[in-house]
């Protein structure tokens, strides 16, 4: 089981950046996948964005493809989400979740990850 540790959340205006982090008790040699989520109040827990930690490959929901970039420090088994022009909507509780690779066609599918961390507050305000 990995051990996920999120930091980073915080209160922003519209239009603002900002960084989350996502600390994991492991990688292995042939990577993980690594996905970020978040979950609104009354609403699901939606995908987000993912990266083989092995390949570096990326992925990314439609919404926030283009404001969004997912990467990773290897050396810290860290990954990183950067989030720039935030908009109101992007509210939620962000959360890294973790599985083995490769993440393909269900990367946005929390009941494909097994492993969670305890969730880092994002509120963006008009």
């Amino acid at each position: 089981q990995v051990q996920l540790v999120e930091s980073g959340g915080d209160s922003v205006q519209a239009g603002g950046s900002l960084r989350i982090s996502c600390a994991a008790s492991e990688y292995s040699a042939s990577g993980i996948c690594m996905g970020w989520f978040r979950q609104a109040p009354g609403k699901g827990r939606e995908g987000v964005a993912a990266i083989n930690t092995g390949s570096g490959y990326t992925f990314y929901a439609g919404s926030v493809k283009g404001r969004f970039t997912i990467s990773q420090d290897t050396p810290k088994s860290t990954v990183y989400l950067q989030m720039n022009s935030l908009k109101p909507e992007d509210t939620a509780m962000y959360y890294c979740a973790a599985r083995g690779p490769p993440c393909g066609g269900t990367w946005d599918l929390p009941q494909y990850f097994p492993d969670w961390g305890q969730g880092t507050q994002v509120t963006v305000s008009a």
